[in-house]
C-alpha cells in the first residue's frame, strides 16, 4: 500500500460539516478533514491484517509526516497492537514522535501504542524516564500517559510493583508543575490507580494534598474514601476487634 493509496482510502471517509466541530474541539491549527474515530478504527484494523510490520512502520512514518490530523492518528492506530515481532522499529519510530506532541488527541493515540511495547518489553522504561526532564511539556506528560497499565493490576507481582513504584517517584516530581496538562496527568495515574491499589494511591496523595492543584487533587481522589468515611471505617474496624477481644476474654473466664 502506498502513501497515496492511504490518504485516499482516508478522504473518502470524511463526513462532510465534521472537519471544523473536530479541529475546535481539539484545538488544532493543523489540516483536520472530519473522519469519525470508528472509520479510522476499521481502516487501520483492515492496514495491519494486510501489512507486514515493516510495512506499516514505514506507512506509519509517511502517515506522520503528512502533519494531518486523522493521518496522525491513523499513524499511531497502526501500530497499536498487542502482539508484534519483531517490535524494535515500531518502538523507535513511536519514540521519534514524542517532541512532535501538541495536542492530547493525538498524543493519546500515541501512547496506546506504545503501551503496548513496554508492556512487551518494560526495559523499555529505561528510554521513557528520560522523558520525564524534557523541557518539552507533552514529552512529560507522555512519561504517565504511556505507563498507565501498571495502574491496572489487581495483584501484581514483585517486579510489577518495583516499576509502580517507580512512576510514581516521577510523578512525585510532576506535583508542583503548574502546567494543567502535567496536573491532570498525575490526577489520571493515581486515580486509576486507586481503583486497584488504594492504599498506595493514598499514601501518595498524603504528602501532596497541598501541592497538587485543586481540580487534580480532587480528580486523583475520585475513586477513594473521602476522609470522613476513613475515619469512620477505622472507628468500626477498632471496635470491632474491642469487641472481640471482650468475647475473647469472657469466653477463657468461662472455661
Amino acid at each position: 500500500m502506498t502513501l497515496d493509496d492511504a490518504l485516499a482510502a482516508l478522504k473518502a471517509q470524511i463526513e462532510p460539516g465534521r472537519a471544523e466541530g473536530q479541529k475546535a474541539y481539539h484545538k488544532q491549527t493543523r489540516e483536520v478533514w472530519g473522519i469519525p474515530n470508528p472509520a479510522l478504527n476499521d481502516l487501520t484494523k483492515e492496514w495491519r491484517q494486510a501489512l507486514s510490520v515493516d510495512e506499516r512502520v514505514a506507512l506509519a512514518d509517511q502517515l506522520w509526516k503528512t502533519d494531518v490530523f486523522e493521518a496522525r492518528i491513523a499513524a499511531a492506530k497502526l501500530l497499536t497492537q498487542a502482539r508484534i515481532r519483531p517490535d524494535d522499529a515500531v518502538w523507535d519510530l513511536i519514540q521519534s514522535w514524542v517532541p512532535d506532541f501538541d495536542s492530547w488527541a493525538i498524543a493519546d493515540h500515541v501512547c496506546m501504542a506504545g503501551q503496548k511495547r513496554l508492556v512487551a518489553d518494560p526495559s523499555r522504561l529505561d528510554d521513557v524516564e528520560k522523558w520525564t526532564t524534557s523541557d518539552h511539556m507533552w514529552t512529560r506528560r507522555a512519561a504517565l500517559v504511556i505507563t498507565l497499565p501498571w495502574t491496572k493490576q489487581n495483584n501484581p507481582k514483585d517486579d510489577e510493583i518495583a516499576i509502580r513504584d517507580r512512576i510514581l517517584g516521577w510523578a512525585d516530581g510532576y506535583v508542583s508543575d503548574p502546567e494543567w496538562f502535567i496536573q491532570k496527568a498525575v490526577a489520571w495515574w493515581v486515580r486509576d490507580l486507586s481503583k486497584h491499589d488504594p492504599d498506595r494511591a493514598r499514601a501518595f496523595l498524603k504528602p501532596h494534598a497541598k501541592t497538587l492543584q485543586p481540580f487534580a487533587l480532587k480528580e486523583a481522589r475520585k475513586h477513594l474514601p473521602p476522609p470522613a468515611q476513613l475515619q469512620k471505617e477505622a472507628k468500626d474496624k477498632w471496635r470491632a476487634e474491642k469487641r472481640r477481644l471482650r468475647e475473647e476474654s469472657w469466653g477463657k473466664k468461662r472455661d
